[in-house]
């Protein structure tokens, strides 16, 4: 008999990024698939599901906003790039047998729900995976913030960001092959020190509401089931550390 998961309820951040594959923009079939597939695989332990996407992968707010668009109107073409990937990773979702429903930030009924907590609460007790696109709904606030923001709606136990790197490092392990991984931080240690892990209004969101950050990387096949037991690499962003 299979031990009980550690985790009743769990969120996943995945970055618009996440979904690209060796592409250089839009979104890699092969990639969404596995995603869902380890997605899957996660639900049918017995752990609530839900999921942030960011919008990355096809447009990006400050981008748009050097190029000389209005800043929040840049940020509002970012989070309707979220409900792409959000409706994307709903059709992946179902083509492994998984109930999910997409709930929107900014009301669009033709394509997805509008977010409701409670409603949304309800579809995370009959099992389905819940996928929240469209950020908080507002300018100025990053999908990270709105990753913090429906944790702790949602009353998860975990937020899991999935990246390209198996953790949070001193230095951009990419440009530094010294660069060291922490195995554990916390919150105020992620401000103080100005890690990159998530933005300052995330990390303070999670420490209000007492929600550890695990930190690991997407790409690599199968972790997001084995951070969930502890195994892999990964860094742990809690209360202690």
């Amino acid at each position: 008999m299979d031990p009980a998961p550690r985790y009743r309820r769990v969120l996943l951040k995945l970055s618009g990024e996440a979904l690209m594959g060796a592409q250089s923009y839009g979104i890699e079939p092969d990639t969404i698939g596995r995603v869902a597939q380890e997605i899957a695989s996660v639900r049918a332990s017995g752990i609530d599901v839900c999921l942030v996407v960011g919008g990355g992968n096809i447009f990006r707010g400050v981008a748009g906003a050097a190029a000389g668009i209005d800043r929040a109107s840049a940020d509002y073409m970012g989070m309707l790039a979220t409900v792409i990937n959000a409706l994307a990773l709903q059709s992946a979702l179902e083509e492994q047998g998984m109930q999910t429903r997409v709930l929107s930030a900014i009301p669009m009924s033709t394509v997805c729900e509008p977010y409701i907590r409670r409603r949304a609460i309800r579809h995370l007790e009959r099992g389905r995976v819940v996928i929240f696109a469209a950020g908080t709904g507002n300018p100025f606030f990053t999908t990270d913030t709105a990753a913090a923001l429906r944790a702790s709606e949602m009353h998860c136990d975990l937020l899991l960001k999935g990246t390209k790197v198996d953790g949070v490092y001193d230095s951009d392990p990419k440009s530094n092959p010294e660069a060291k991984r922490f195995e554990s931080l916390s919150y105020l240690e992620v401000l103080s020190k100005d890690l990159k892990v998530m933005d300052a209004p995330a990390i303070s969101l999670a420490r209000e509401n007492n929600i550890p950050i695990l930190v690991f990387s997407i790409q690599n096949k199968g972790e997001v089931a084995r951070v969930l037991k502890g195994e892999g690499k990964f860094t742990l962003v809690s209360g202690g550390g």
